[in-house]
């Protein structure tokens, strides 16, 4: 099953300049695919870099946290009535290329651990059926965060 941009949109909160996936290609009870096409147009190529235009790693990191949100948000939040799922921490990340304007990052998250209202997920992201880069991404679910919520 396809999720596109609008399913996208009911499910996370981020909007233009900051929604930075376009389309979720499939998805079970712990497992989410999705991409983001790259352009030449992203405002932050403008800056990084004019002569070498690679797209941030931190923005990397953040399609791919995204896609992962999808699905700890149809996995977690749903089924608890929340709204919001919000990153708890980023373990283990790894860049092993650049992205570059042109590619389409395919990312691949997988729920390793769901207790209540957080979870931690195996994400990798792809270019051409190449690891990009690689994280565990923790995350917490709920209408609003509170310091207390965020355990180790």
């Amino acid at each position: 099953m396809t999720i596109d941009i609008h399913g996208i949109m009911k499910i996370l909160h981020q909007r233009y300049p900051f929604l930075m996936v376009d389309r979720i290609t499939e998805y079970d009870e712990n497992h989410v695919t999705g991409y983001k096409n790259v352009t030449i147009n992203e405002s932050f190529f403008q800056g990084h870099f004019p002569e070498e235009p690679v797209m941030p790693g931190v923005l990397i990191l953040e399609s791919m946290g995204q896609v992962a949100s999808v699905l700890a948000g149809i996995k977690i939040a749903e089924s608890q009535n929340v709204k919001t799922v919000f990153l708890a921490g980023v373990d283990k990340a790894r860049f092993r290329r650049p992205v570059r304007p042109g590619d389409q990052l395919v990312t691949k998250a997988e729920l390793t651990r769901v207790r209540g209202i957080s979870g931690k997920a195996k994400v990798t992201g792809y270019v051409d059926n190449e690891i990009v880069a690689e994280a565990e991404f923790l995350f917490i679910t709920g209408d609003t965060l509170k310091k207390e919520d965020i355990k180790q």
